[in-house]
């Protein structure tokens, strides 16, 4: 049940989004252990000097085609499903719609099933299985 918000330079055609949003999903369900119909994701663009990056730290060097994937999950993931996810995903990204892996940044924050309301002000923490 991760949502994952999607920052990017303003400018993509609709099916370069899609693209990304499959890439996502596929990656995700492949190396994540996230069911099939578990898709829930977000696209924030903005506008030239409201993305702010550096073009070299940790990587690079980084274009215009930047994007950072903040990912909030509900359990925790052990570090080599992380691994192989950051691997996957950007493999994906690749092949389409061809972002440079030098491109792409991943962000991800563990909460609980308390931290999250999945509709009609319910707690998932109190949910039984629907």
């Amino acid at each position: 049940m991760p949502f994952t918000r999607i920052s990017l330079l303003a400018g993509k055609s609709p099916a370069y989004l899609a693209a990304v949003a499959d890439a996502l999903d596929r990656a995700l369900v492949e190396s994540f252990d996230v069911p099939e119909t578990d898709r829930f994701a977000a696209f924030h663009q903005h506008a030239p000097g409201e993305l702010i990056f550096d073009r070299t730290y940790r990587g690079g060097p980084r274009s215009d085609d930047f994007i950072v994937f903040h990912i909030t999950t509900g359990r925790a993931r052990a570090s080599e499903v992380k691994t192989r996810f950051y691997r996957t995903l950007v493999e994906k990204l690749a092949a389409a719609p061809g972002l440079r892996p030098e491109d792409v940044m991943i962000v991800i924050a563990d909460a609980t099933f308390a931290d999250w309301s999945f509709g009609s002000g319910l707690s998932a923490a109190a949910e039984t299985s629907r």
